[in-house]
């Protein structure tokens, strides 16, 4: 096995940092150093892997923006982000400008404009790892440990888990080294990360994902919306451009077929495309709190608008049909994946614009209104727990628990996505459907469901649409609410 421990370090040729006044301009820069990064690495990891013995260990380094702020000022302060709130130099390593040009053009931008700075472009002391630089080759992948006949780790930087965690998001991230704040909310490795299990978990890449994401745990949502697909792509006049199914398959016609995959990922996405990557992502999440967290701890790197659930819960309340909605306005959490980075304790507001958007589509779809929604519709505290089978244990304690939160609806990962859109700032909300009630003898069996809850059931889907639809109307100061920043935010969205 070759022995690399005294190969020298060999890097690209990097340019002297570029003071912008221009947020495209600057971007553009971020851009040719990104691209520069990644074609060093590249190269360099083609040439060893078809047999070429490493002459250097090959680093390369992600860019960074870094801004300076002299003093205190007045900054519009509509909007909850694209601002700082003390002096200092903020800085965020960088990678994928190509994916998020747009976001990074508009937060640039808005921190220009409040602040009237301009902005340093360069390269970081971060270095890439390898495996996030060929992630976008398709053609190629990093061979595990022993494969090759040198060390992987001596030649190219792997994955640093001290630059790849949530602790930005968590609040527990003091300044860096160098004594800057944090910009945005995650580092380039943690975003790569991500990117990566996004592709590995739901079979399609991050480029086809939505600033509008429903989540469901039945596969009858995924036809559904299929099926809407087909029938919005039939009329260009909606705006709706190409729908991506697992495999990244695109249809652009409402008769072009789709594949099922013979080997379907844990989590297809779905995605029915607008311009500016303004249409509707659905994620088949399956059952569970880890599923629940796994896919918004990576789909929360893209930043998305809004995150909603719409699947199957159980009704806690004998007034309550198969078939009857429930729009969570709180929730019980007994789900723990989340307990180590958001506490029990912390609470989880309802965000009033998802609520209104939710109970607008509700009476939309059904057209009942007022006191008559009342005969579909319960508003209440969900709860979401870890155990699916809870029903087989003594109910003392958990139909104890149950009364006295008031839930009126349980499920396994409700609760879970809304505390982590809480947690990464994304803006959340829930509407089940009641599709069994175990304390009063309706378990969920096969032969158990009426006419109205099939009914129900396809109009469920169409009632989350909607209400994407009406979100994505809204200005961005309205969607993005004051109540999911602290009292120290990072200026990026």
């Amino acid at each position: 096995m070759t022995d690399c421990r005294f190969l020298p370090i060999e890097t690209p040729q990097a340019p002297d940092r570029s003071e912008y006044f221009d947020a495209t301009e600057a971007v553009a820069h971020l851009r040719a150093l990104y691209d520069q990064a990644t074609g060093f690495l590249l190269e360099h990891f083609t040439r060893v892997l078809h047999g070429s013995a490493p002459t250097a260990r090959y680093r390369a380094f992600y860019p960074d923006l870094r801004l300076a702020i002299p003093t205190h000022g007045k900054v519009d302060s509509r909007l909850s982000f694209g601002h700082v709130v003390a002096p200092g130099i903020y800085a965020a390593t960088i990678t994928r400008p190509d994916l998020f040009e747009g976001y990074l053009i508009e937060q640039v931008g808005l921190l220009m404009r409040n602040h009237g700075v301009s902005v340093s472009v360069g390269v970081s002391d971060t270095p890439m790892p390898v495996h996030f630089a060929v992630a976008a080759q398709s053609d190629l992948a990093v061979p595990q440990e022993g494969v090759l006949d040198f060390s992987l780790r001596d030649v190219f930087d792997v994955p640093d888990l001290n630059t790849m965690n949530d602790d930005i998001v968590n609040g527990v991230a003091g300044p860096m080294p160098d004594g800057s704040q944090h910009l945005a909310a995650f580092t380039a490795q943690r975003i790569d990360y991500s990117l990566a299990r996004l592709a590995h978990y739901t079979a399609t890449a991050a480029e086809h994902f939505q600033n509008f994401v429903l989540f469901t745990n039945y596969q009858f949502y995924v036809d559904e919306f299929e099926a809407f697909a087909r029938r919005v792509l039939a009329d260009p006049g909606l705006g709706y451009t190409e729908f991506v199914a697992p495999g990244n398959q695109v249809i652009r016609g409402p008769q072009e077929p789709v594949e099922v995959l013979s080997k379907m990922p844990q989590m297809p996405a779905y995605h029915l495309k607008r311009a500016h990557g303004q249409g509707i992502t659905l994620v088949n999440i399956g059952v569970g709190p880890s599923n629940a967290k796994t896919a918004t701890d990576h789909i929360a790197v893209l930043r998305p608008h809004v995150w909603l659930m719409v699947g199957h819960c159980a009704g806690l309340r004998n007034s309550q049909s198969l078939g009857d909605f429930v729009l969570a306005h709180a929730y019980l959490r007994e789900d723990h994946v989340l307990d180590d980075d958001l506490p029990v304790w912390v609470p989880i507001p309802a965000l009033a614009e998802v609520q209104v958007a939710l109970q607008e589509a509700v009476a939309e779809v059904t057209r009942l209104d007022g006191y008559e929604l009342k005969r579909i519709m319960r508003t209440g505290t969900v709860a979401t727990i870890d155990n699916r089978n809870w029903e087989l244990r003594d109910q003392s304690g958990p139909v104890h628990r149950l009364s006295l939160s008031r839930a009126v609806a349980l499920d396994m990962e409700s609760a879970t996505i809304a505390a982590n859109g809480f947690r990464f700032r994304v803006p959340y909300g829930t509407l089940l459907c009641v599709s069994d009630k175990p304390l009063h003898g309706e378990l969920k069996l096969p032969g158990m469901a009426t006419d109205f809850y099939r009914t129900q059931v396809a109009n469920h889907l169409l009632i989350g649409i909607r209400a994407m639809e009406k979100l994505r109307d809204m200005p961005l100061e309205r969607i993005h609410s004051r109540k999911l920043r602290s009292f120290s935010e990072t200026a990026f969205l």
